[in-house]
């Protein structure tokens, strides 16, 4: 049985399923390719990758295997930090484009802003990355383009000189973990907010509150840190290599968290994420 999840539209009208498959610290070979054989048999269509998590190859080799129409699918992937710039960008994207054995992306993102810990001109970094992307969707090889990581302050600059709005920031995002601020920005300026690590780290899942929520719904921590993403309008990217939970983590539509319950949750304390701060990282 096939789940046909619902789409959210972005500021471009492109269209993406409301759940996307995660596959950070999936491992390449044939991890990635039953990994993403599984989501894709139990019905998502959205799948998430990058240059850095070295999977793209096995991804690429699951989609074909699938037998799925490539039009049937939205992939994203995203460009690293290393390639930053208008011509390394253009070479990167080739690469993705090539392991991932398609001629287009449904969406490509930059996966971290430059920063001014690193750089004195981070703002002409992201801006000339961006003029890269800007390039690659106006010539039709990317349905859509958006950004990874960004703070308030990397939007800022970005929007001065972009000539394409980006349709989504992708940042970390779970209960504990809210960034109100850069969502609230997102949000005022029609960017989509995806979740990555919707179901935050280990910790998350063993907390008492959250444990006591979902068993009343009669659904997993997992479940519940979804639906919750979902209820807030932002687009959660599970990921898991368990057969089981690819399935579970789909199954969120039988069930809506109360406003009392969803409060609980927005306000619970920092349970643990990972600790990666866009101005702070050194990569």
């Amino acid at each position: 049985m096939h789940n046909s999840i619902p789409d959210y539209t972005l500021n471009n009208g492109v269209t993406i399923p409301e759940i996307g498959f995660g596959t950070w610290q999936t491992p390449d070979g044939a991890t990635a390719v039953l990994a993403v054989k599984s989501a894709l048999e139990n019905g998502y269509r959205h799948i998430d990758t990058a240059a850095i998590y070295g999977n793209e190859k096995s991804i690429g080799q699951a989609i074909v295997d699938s037998g799925i129409d490539r039009k049937e699918l939205f992939i994203t992937s995203k460009l690293w930090n290393s390639e930053r710039g208008y011509e390394s960008t253009l070479k990167a994207f080739e690469k993705t484009l090539s392991d991932l054995q398609t001629d287009y992306l449904d969406l490509y993102l930059i996966h971290w802003p430059a920063n001014a810990k690193q750089f004195s001109d981070w703002r002409q970094k992201n801006a000339d990355t961006w003029r890269a992307f800007e390039k690659l969707y106006q010539d039709g090889k990317i349905k859509a383009i958006g950004l990874s990581n960004f703070m308030v302050h990397h939007l800022e600059a970005l929007l001065e000189t972009a000539t394409v709005k980006p349709v989504i920031n992708q940042i970390e995002y779970h209960p504990g973990y809210l960034q109100a601020e850069v969502v609230a920005f997102c949000k005022a300026n029609d960017i989509l907010i995806e979740a990555w690590s919707p179901l935050g780290t280990g910790k998350m899942l063993n907390d008492p509150t959250l444990l006591e929520i979902a068993s009343n719904y009669n659904v997993s921590v997992a479940q519940l840190c979804i639906r919750w993403c979902l209820q807030n309008g932002t687009l959660p990217l599970p990921k898991s290599v368990t057969p089981e939970r690819i399935k579970q983590n789909l199954n969120v539509y039988h069930f809506e968290i109360s406003e009392s319950d969803m409060k609980r949750i927005d306000a619970l304390p920092y349970i643990g994420g990972s600790g990666l701060l866009p101005d702070e990282v050194e990569f």
